[in-house]
């Protein structure tokens, strides 16, 4: 876990900012996600597992920078902004999936090895399909709820960073 300093470095850089909440950014994240669903899906069926993994990840990452822009927030770190799910949308439950689809991607992308903890079957391959696909559901369904008081108080909230 990031120190709590963490998103105020990234307000300092620049690399974390409110800007003007965007539907149209918003959408065209989420048609992202769904391209990389669809990805990771064929990959999957072609067993190329590693590639699926990632390719998880990067719909929920990208279904979360919908959610971003629509309340009108700007990140540009990964790490930074799973964090603002937790902190400023307290998304406990998506914040673990998507942390962990996170390390997965990482551990499976980068390393090679035949430690178990690196071993990629096509079950837990299969398993982040899912938990992709709920993550999807679920931001879409928080991004189509929204109303502008929860973005104004959302936006109140970052503000506290």
């Amino acid at each position: 876990m990031k120190k709590p300093g963490f998103l105020s470095k990234l307000k300092a850089d620049s690399k974390l900012k409110l800007v003007e909440s965007s539907e149209e950014i918003c959408s065209s994240y989420m048609e992202k996600a769904d391209k990389c669903l669809k990805s990771a899906k064929i990959l999957l069926q072609n067993d190329l597992y590693e590639n699926s993994v990632s390719m998880s990840y990067y719909a929920m990452y990208n279904s979360l920078t919908a959610l971003l822009f629509k309340t009108g927030i700007k990140c540009e770190n990964h790490a930074g902004s799973i964090i603002l799910l937790k902190r400023v949308f307290g998304k406990v439950e998506l914040f673990k999936i998507i942390s962990f689809a996170k390390e997965e991607r990482i551990d499976k992308q980068y390393y090679v090895t035949s430690e178990e903890n690196f071993v990629l079957t096509r079950e837990s391959a299969k398993d982040m399909v899912e938990k992709t696909e709920d993550f999807l559901v679920k931001t879409k369904l928080i991004i189509t709820e929204l109303k502008n008081e929860e973005i104004e108080n959302i936006r109140l909230e970052f503000d506290k960073i």
